[in-house]
């Protein structure tokens, strides 16, 4: 028996396999929240740091969980990438994956002590702006006497936001690590770039030791002076 489509049927049935055949296979997919990314992310990340295992690692072994935790949801190669600026064209590849590494190291220690120092405060999410790829997350960390705005900057990549710049209280951490890296470059060129981050990262290294060694003592809830050197080369 033959079955005939009037010719309405016909161009619903035509315009449903061409979408079905002829689209990209993410078209029928929502894009996905940005904040609803981000918040889980945070509240995990908090989690961690508030552990009982956390606090009372001498050797800060546990660091590497709270690293590998923030690099799922941190484009670092993207962080790199923008505060080298125009001068990232110009290096070679191996240049580039050098750079990348160190610079992503200096960002996770950098953004655990960050996170470290407000680690009792309450995190709440006051709105998102998307536009296209890019979204801006808004998240105001509140404590008894002071309110501080953070925002994270973030990229849609395979479904996914990810992170590629914190501006906290309207200072972003790419552009200030852009100023200082172009300073640098400008007086000790790439090699002496390196050596400033090699050495900046050691310091980091000893300090979060040396914090973590002293973990039996009770933190200060105000932000330490070290961790107020940390964005600094």
């Amino acid at each position: 028996m033959m079955i005939f489509f009037n010719r309405n049927l016909q161009r619903l049935f035509l315009g449903a396999l061409f979408l079905t055949f002829f689209l990209p296979s993410g078209a029928f997919c929502s894009t996905p929240d940005p904040t609803e990314q981000l918040k889980p992310f945070l509240e995990k990340l908090v989690a961690e740091l508030k552990t009982d295992e956390f606090k009372q690692d001498t050797s800060c072994h546990q660091c590497k969980r709270i690293v590998d935790l923030a690099s799922e949801h941190f484009d670092f190669y993207e962080m790199s990438r923008r505060v080298m600026g125009k001068q990232w064209r110009t290096l070679s590849t191996e240049q580039k994956d050098k750079f990348v590494s160190l610079f992503t190291k200096l960002l996770q220690y950098a953004y655990i002590g960050k996170v470290e120092d407000y680690v009792d405060k309450k995190i709440e999410f006051k709105g998102q702006r998307v536009k296209g790829k890019r979204a801006e997350v808004k998240t105001l960390l509140v404590d008894t006497d002071k309110t501080i705005p953070v925002s994270y900057i973030m990229l849609l990549k395979d479904d996914k936001w990810m992170a590629y710049d914190i501006v906290v209280e309207n200072v972003s951490l790419v552009r200030n690590y852009m100023e200082q890296i172009r300073s640098i470059l400008r007086s000790k060129k790439f090699p002496g770039l390196i050596t400033q981050l090699e050495k900046k990262i050691k310091t980091l290294e000893e300090q979060k030791n040396k914090k973590h060694a002293n973990a039996g003592q009770q933190a200060s809830s105000v932000p330490s002076a070290e961790s107020s050197e940390t964005h600094k080369l």
